[in-house]
């Protein structure tokens, strides 16, 4: 089965709006895993906007599955990764200014770099996945990196779903597939929901992992957050 990781960025930002500490994001955390999510993930930014560097460090302490850390490579974000020892970092190209992540790496114009910093996270015992389109190129270029998994980012899959599934799906199983081939584990993440969640993890072959934190955080608003994980998790059977 897919495990799910629960993107809790969110969960942070309405706590940064009034500060103190409402809603308790390590509370949240272990809720989680309670309910049956399989991991954990944040994404911190330069500016802290949402999750803290400080809340990397207390998040290290309580989780129980998995904790993935993502982020840009940046000086910053290396020492923190390096320091804290998540059990995943997913390297991810965005600018310090971006809203949220919105590409994938050029693994062939940033190889070498993508390399180092996949050579540094694996000598600290850490697995490392990167961001990318679903472009074999991009596919094959990670692979040459020696990065453990790739994450697809699947927004453009998300966008033509609901009006083209088959069409929005090829690239992504074509993808997967090729990954499979090069001996690349399967990671995926961005905008993904109840609705196309389930059709997929259907089609991507040994999809390991989905990250999920907007859709789902914004469905507990009305579910409940026990019951929204749940009907995630029965997706992705």
């Amino acid at each position: 089965m897919t495990h799910l990781s629960v993107n809790i960025n969110k969960v942070a930002l309405i706590r940064n709006a009034r500060g103190g500490n409402l809603p308790d994001l390590v509370q949240l955390a272990k809720d989680c895993e309670r309910f049956g999510a399989q991991g954990i993930t944040v994404h911190p930014r330069p500016d802290e906007r949402h999750i803290r560097y400080q809340d990397v460090f207390d998040l290290k302490k309580i989780v129980q599955t998995e904790l993935n850390v993502e982020g840009n490579p940046t000086p910053s974000f290396m020492d923190l990764v390096l320091k804290v020892k998540p059990d995943q970092v997913t390297l991810v190209p965005d600018a310090p200014e971006a809203l949220t992540s919105n590409n994938g790496w050029d693994t062939i114009k940033y190889a070498e770099f993508l390399s180092t910093t996949i050579d540094l996270l694996h000598k600290h015992g850490i697995r490392t996945s990167i961001f990318v389109n679903p472009d074999s190129l991009m596919i094959e270029g990670a692979f040459k990196t020696a990065t453990d998994r790739v994450e697809l980012y699947t927004e453009e899959y998300a966008k033509a779903y609901s009006f083209q599934k088959e069409i929005a799906i090829k690239p992504f199983s074509e993808a997967a597939t090729y990954a499979n081939k090069l001996g690349l584990g399967i990671n995926a993440g961005h905008d993904l929901n109840l609705t196309n969640l389930s059709y997929f993890s259907k089609n991507i072959p040994n999809l390991l992992e989905v990250s999920i934190g907007h859709a789902l955080i914004s469905d507990a608003l009305y579910l409940g957050l026990e019951n929204t994980i749940q009907l995630y998790l029965r997706e992705l059977k």
